[in-house]
């Protein structure tokens, strides 16, 4: 390649793209090509006779300058995001399509939003809340494509390939950014014909006097009911008389009248608000957790990603009511 520039030693920046995006690329380009083919920071290191902090330190300029992320980075992996699916799929081939790529990254960063999104949900929030908005925002995206996920067992950003997860409860990985998209209120419930027949519990320790519906959580554990008692959250598990792991067939069997389950307000909130349902202990709702839009990245965002947060924060938030309207 250093042979190909030196036969043009006078050409100017204008008509020269390689002299003005390429100088500062080039040694970016070649140690995230040697990532990719060697599988590894470190690999790419030896094959190319540099310490691996070179390396990282090359691929970051890069990324900095596409303003894209190109690998995600774990202590115990690397894998292409799919801009470095597009990038490599550009370069591999030839230094002399290095500049066409980078324009492409550019595009995608800040051209109309294009490209496919990755997307894993809950499968109660997924089913109820994400998916019915799905077919607006892809009228209003035409070039974007969506894979959306539900699953309710925790997924792993690099691993799992996801460009968006959605998230409930309280959030501690650091490492991700999340944003609230409503509170998660978890409220008591019973159909009208259950309290009509059994009352309502008067206190926390009175769910022993009633039949319970529990949910059990993707993990396989059983989803504890938790009670704001005075700025403290009091975790409980009533003895069921069913349990599912299917936060819809819960609901069901609430409507059905088989007993009281603690579920989430955005399950619960037409059916409180048709009177199908009463509630129960709603002094105790907790008001500390949230359902989460997340994310890797706010620097090297592809416009599609942009477009996709923003509509759905948009159009949830609208469409929320807090659970006291109901009660």
């Amino acid at each position: 390649m250093a042979a190909n520039m030196d036969q043009h030693p006078h050409s100017s920046p204008s008509t020269d793209p390689l002299a003005t995006s390429f100088a500062t690329t080039y040694a970016g380009v070649v140690a995230f090509i040697a990532v990719v083919t060697e599988g590894s920071f470190a690999r790419a290191a030896d094959r190319l006779g540099v310490g691996r902090s070179a390396v990282s330190r090359n691929v970051q300029k890069l990324e900095d300058q596409l303003d894209v992320r190109l690998l995600r980075r774990t202590t115990r992996s690397t894998s292409l995001t799919r801009e470095g699916d597009l990038f490599y799929a550009s370069c591999h081939k030839g230094v002399d399509r290095i500049v066409r790529a980078v324009e492409e990254m550019r595009e995608l960063k800040d051209g109309p939003p294009r490209g496919h999104l990755r997307v894993c949900s809950t499968v109660g929030f997924g089913r109820k809340v994400v998916a019915p908005l799905l077919g607006e925002f892809l009228a209003k995206n035409c070039e974007v494509t969506v894979d959306l996920m539900l699953c309710d067992t925790a997924v792993d950003f690099t691993s799992d390939r996801v460009d968006i997860a959605f998230r409930q409860g309280r959030l501690e990985d650091s490492q991700i950014i999340a944003r609230q998209i409503m509170p998660m209120e978890m409220m008591v419930c019973g159909s009208k014909d259950y309290c009509a027949g059994r009352g309502t519990p008067s206190s926390i320790e009175d769910l022993v006097n009633h039949d319970c519906i529990n949910y059990r959580t993707g993990s396989g554990r059983m989803a504890m009911w938790e009670f704001d008692v005075e700025g403290t959250v009091r975790k409980v598990l009533p003895e069921a008389k069913l349990t599912y792991n299917d936060p819809e067939l819960v609901l069901q069997a609430v409507l059905d009248g088989q007993g009281l389950a603690q579920l989430p307000g955005y399950l619960i909130s037409g059916a409180l608000s048709r009177g199908q349902v009463t509630a129960c202990l709603a002094k105790h709702v907790t008001s500390d957790r949230g359902h989460y839009i997340c994310y890797q990245s706010r620097q090297h965002m592809p416009a599609r990603m942009r477009a996709f947060v923003d509509f759905i924060i948009d159009r949830i938030r609208e469409a929320h009511v807090p659970l006291a309207q109901w009660i």
